[in-house]
Formats: structure tokens, sequence, C-alpha cells
């Protein structure tokens, strides 16, 4: 498994593509989160990284199915996982090895936004007065969406050998779960009644909770729940084809 995981994160390295990619993803939060007006956090009057959780969901939602389109996808065109798959190594440790080397990956590319932290931490006035509970409480739940998007992203790669429908349908999935029961939830006909109930399904009800800085179980074993769904159900896919 490690060595499967170890050959995923060099091909990742390896590829003009994932640097390309995470150069746009830190260039279109830094300049939405210091350059823009209308979401700059030099022209609020007080010191915070809203804009940052606030940018970083939408940006996942097209970055990591870009990642992970190719994880099985490419695998199948080129037939190369019918030989994976006859190495002593069960189906469900090549889907942890390729979750865990994209996993890995996304954590990384998060890591320069620390700099932000730091950033609004000195500039705050006095220096030091930045919700240290409340950031941390927020990088904890891009952590666990990050987990999510990976595995509804490698989901979407198991079913197809076309990369740019493993994107289409990942970044579909990704944006259904985070956004749409939010919306569902407000229309009126739910209003007063389950509109709780069904807001609570999707991911941002459960990651704005977490970004307050409390950490409710509840909210981690519904992001738990729904990383082991969709690995299980990528399992089950490739246990379906080699049948």
């Amino acid at each position: 498994m490690f060595s499967i995981y170890k050959k995923e994160l060099v091909t990742y390295f390896s590829s003009l593509i994932a640097y390309i990619t995470l150069g746009i993803f830190l260039l279109v939060l830094g300049l939405f989160v210091w350059v823009f007006n209308d979401t700059s956090i030099l022209n609020y009057n007080f010191a915070g990284l809203n804009q940052l959780f606030l940018i970083t969901p939408v940006v996942f939602t097209f970055l990591i199915p870009a990642i992970t389109m190719r994880s099985f996808s490419e695998e199948k065109q080129n037939g190369t996982i019918e030989f994976l798959q006859t190495k002593p190594i069960t189906d469900f440790e090549i889907v942890l090895a390729k979750y865990f080397a994209a996993l890995s990956l996304v954590l990384i590319a998060l890591l320069p936004t620390l700099i932000y932290v730091y950033s609004v931490y000195m500039l705050g006035s006095p220096k030091g007065n930045l919700d240290m509970g409340g950031t941390i409480g927020s990088y904890i739940g891009l952590v666990f969406l990050v987990g999510v998007f990976v595995s509804i992203g490698l989901f979407s790669s198991t079913i197809t050998n076309n990369q740019i429908v493993a994107f289409v349908l990942g970044t579909f999935l990704c944006f259904f779960i985070y956004w749409v029961f939010y919306y569902i939830s407000r229309l009126p006909v739910f209003v007063g009644g389950l509109d709780d109930t069904i807001e609570k399904l999707g991911i941002a009800f459960h990651f704005e909770s977490i970004s307050r800085g409390v950490i409710d179980t509840r909210n981690v074993v519904y992001f738990l729940s729904i990383i082991v769904f969709f690995l299980y159900a990528s399992f089950s896919i490739l246990k379906l084809n080699r049948s």
C-alpha cells in the first residue's frame, strides 16, 4: 500500500499540471484575501480570516476534482488497472493509497496559507488580536472538507475512464453536497419545519459549526461518515469491475 501511495505522490509532483493547479489555487486565494477590494482583509476594521475560509471551499470544489480525476480514470484508459489489481494488495488498499496521496497533496497546498495567519496576527491592533480558536477550528474544518472532497473525487474517477467526465462529476457532487442542501432548506415549503434537518445534511452547516472553534463530535462523525461512504463506494466499483 505504501509503495502505491509513494508512487502516486511522485507522479503528482513530477507532473507540471500539479504545480500549475496548486499555483492557481494559491494565486486565487491571495487575490481574494489581499487584493480584491470587496474581499480584501485590509479593507476591514478587524483582524480576521473569514474571507479565506469562505473562498477556499469554492476553490476546492474545482481544484480537488482536477487533482483526483486521473486517479483511476487514467489507469482504466491505459489498461494498467488490471496490472495493479494483480499485485498482492486488496482493492481497498489501492483506494486508500490513492486517497491518502491526493489528500497529502492538497494538505501540502494548504500549508502556505499559514503565512496569512501570521500576517493577520502581526497586523492586528493590538498585535495578536486574532481569534485563534476560530482560526484553528476553521483549519480543522478545512482538513475534514479536503477529506470529503478527495473521497468524492476519487469515487468519480472510479466510474469512468474519461478524466474530463470524472472532473465534471466530481465538481458537481462536491458542489451539491456542500451547498445544495442549504438552498433546499430555504425553500418556503420547508421553512419552519424540516429546514434545520435538511440543512444539516449538507457540509456547509458542519463546516461553519467547526469554524466557530468548537469541535462537536456530531460534526466529526458526519465528515467521517461521508468519507467512509465514498471510499467504500469506490472499493465496490473496483471490485465490480474486477469480476
